[in-house]
């Protein structure tokens, strides 16, 4: 999620900062410069550079934003008088209120969240605190659309967003908390960050591994770094739900979450309230929907990383994806689709627009420029099961 003329973010694990980036990483000496990386794994490198985790939020600028600014295609009419108008202006680009016409206000784009792959929205900063902006941009429909749970009928510009959301969208931002009275608020430095999911959020701090294996390079066993195969089947399953199960009260930052931790240990338990498996929403509930699935349960093994390789992007390969289920419902098999009106061959191409379909979210709904009723946004459900209404749906 980031923008400008020139690109700023070099790479998906560059510093995202207006100040000239220090050699060292910001998160401390236990972390490697990001790049270093590349030095043993270029081939991974290069490609997780392409993910939508990489690209999850940037620096905004003309690069990293998606839109257009050019008349009339970026303006947002609200429901009253007021328009929110995108403008670019040099390297900054802003969003400007105007009632009747009469500029009222403008602020700029400062921090992109998305990837560009389905949405992007976007923050501001003023007086040390971020906030959303009131227009988002929807990529279904190629068009600038009202930001998420915003009103319909006037721009908002004060939700403010706390380091919370940075914590899954992000892989560092620069924050400190500032106390008066009983009163603790966050102050962020403006634009000072990492944009993206970058390696050493799911690898852990790599400083002491990067510099055993480049003054030891003929020792192939990697040193200093947690393995993720060597990490059981909840430890793994927590490293994904830190971001992909909803959003829960934290006793310690995710920033601090390292491979092979204890989620329990920085999700605050809250009291259970049980909903069925088809009351879930698709969008933020992949844990709790992949859990309830009879592949999950019936499995001792089975976790995230069994279908996703996170390293490349696989999104719109169903066969790539397809294939892995035949690791379980193999042809001849019992376990092998049941459906009949279609031969095996066909079915071994596609399981999962049929069993995992794309469901709209009733959590995440936009309103495009001159609708009158929000769009969901579309998720792939990860509740693997038989969906009749969809195979009715089959040519």
């Amino acid at each position: 999620m980031l923008v400008g003329a020139v690109t700023v973010l070099v790479g998906f694990l560059s510093r995202c900062s207006d100040r000239k980036a220090d050699p060292a990483d910001p998160r401390g000496s236990a972390f490697a410069e990001a790049a270093s990386c590349a030095r043993c794994h270029k081939s991974i490198y290069d490609a997780y550079a392409t993910t939508a985790h990489a690209h999850s939020s940037a620096v905004a600028s003309a690069g990293t934003v998606k839109g257009r600014f050019s008349a009339p295609d970026n303006i947002f009419h609200f429901a009253g008088r007021a328009d929110v108008v995108m403008e670019q202006q040099g390297e900054e680009l802003f969003q400007v209120l105007k009632s009747d016409g009469k500029e009222q206000g403008r602020f700029p784009f400062d921090v992109v969240f998305g990837s560009g792959r389905k949405a992007q929205t976007f923050l501001y900063w003023k007086g040390g605190q971020y906030f959303q902006l009131p227009v988002s941009w929807f990529v279904p429909a190629d068009n600038w659309a009202n930001s998420p749970g915003f009103p319909a009928d006037h721009p908002k510009f004060d939700r403010l967003i706390p380091s919370t959301c940075f914590g899954c969208h992000s892989s560092m931002v620069k924050v400190r908390e500032e106390t008066k009275g009983i009163t603790v608020t966050e102050q962020f430095a403006r634009r000072e960050m990492i944009g993206g999911i970058d390696c050493q959020r799911c690898h852990g701090p790599a400083a002491e591994h990067v510099a055993f294996h480049t003054e030891n390079p003929a020792e192939k066993a990697a040193r200093f770094i947690t393995r993720i195969d060597t990490l059981n089947r909840v430890q793994r399953l927590d490293m994904c739900a830190l971001c992909h199960s909803g959003l829960k009260p934290m006793y310690k930052p995710a920033f601090a979450f390292k491979p092979g931790d204890a989620l329990s240990d920085f999700v605050i338990p809250t009291v259970p309230f049980r909903k069925k498996p088809d009351q879930l929403d698709v969008h933020g509930n992949q844990l709790q929907l992949l859990a309830a699935s009879q592949c999950f349960l019936q499995s001792q093994t089975m976790n995230c990383s069994t279908c996703h390789n996170p390293h490349v992007t696989e999104r719109t390969s169903m066969q790539t994806f397809s294939q892995r289920c035949m690791t379980c419902h193999q042809p001849g098999s019992p376990q092998f689709c049941k459906h009949t009106g279609k031969p095996k061959g066909v079915l071994q191409q596609n399981c999962i627009d049929c069993h995992m379909p794309a469901l709209p979210s009733g959590a995440i709904t936009l309103l495009t420029n001159g609708e009158q009723s929000p769009t969901p946004d579309s998720v792939r459900t990860h509740l693997i099961d038989v969906y009749a209404d969809v195979v009715k749906k089959l040519p």
